[in-house]
């Protein structure tokens, strides 16, 4: 004999419910663009430079901070392995990561450090879904971690872009795990540091400049 509730099953209009609530947590590119998502000056060398401490492959993220001159205060590199684009999940992964490597903004009337996020993934750099669940989930993020809410850039195999501003290049671009993994060691024994490379499904790592 057993007690307590049994969960009742799933019925089409609670899955298509379901449906519906995580697609109103995603953004697109037009939404985005019209947030008012603060630019980047140079997104060409802050891009180079998460790349190069990080070295980022698919399915992995980066999310880093960036005080008023665009220097990087903080960042952290994890993998991901969503199943279904919603932004609500996203937002907690970046949270948890914000949480760890720098303190909260919040009793600042302004905020005055900005967040970005760097995303690496197969394909070509246009948007998907899972791009616009990023996006609100930086968004979200950044509004409960007291930060201004910036960039969102994805990393394929092309090249970087720079989603809703137009902006983008072929260099740096994404590389498979094992020459990411070798590029590692040969900093490491040319004395020039070793950077970050993110295994999906491990522990995250972070990065503090």
């Amino acid at each position: 004999m057993t007690s307590g509730f049994a969960r009742p099953p799933a019925t089409p209009f609670s899955t298509a419910a379901a449906a519906v609530s995580r697609l109103g947590r995603m953004l697109e590119p037009a939404e985005w663009a019209a947030a008012g998502i603060p630019l980047l000056r140079s997104p060409r060398e802050v891009v180079t430079g998460l790349h190069d401490l990080h070295l980022p492959v698919p399915m992995s993220t980066v999310v880093a901070v960036l005080d008023t001159d665009e220097r990087v205060t903080a960042s952290a590199s994890f993998g991901h392995h969503a199943t279904e684009a919603d932004g609500w999940v996203f937002r907690n992964a970046l949270l948890a990561q914000l949480r760890r490597i720098i303190p909260h903004d919040l009793r600042r009337r302004v905020p005055v450090r900005t967040a970005v996020l760097l995303s690496c993934r197969d394909g070509d750099g246009g948007w998907t879904e899972e791009d616009g669940a990023w996006m609100w989930g930086l968004r979200d993020a950044c509004t409960l971690h007291g930060l201004r809410c910036g960039s969102y850039i994805t990393l394929t195999q092309d090249g970087w872009q720079v989603l809703g501003e137009g902006r983008g290049g072929r260099h740096p671009h994404a590389v498979p795990r094992s020459e990411a993994d070798r590029d590692g060691d040969s900093r490491h024994e040319e004395g020039r540091g070793t950077a970050s490379s993110p295994t999906p499904g491990t522990l995250p790592t972070g990065q503090r400049s």
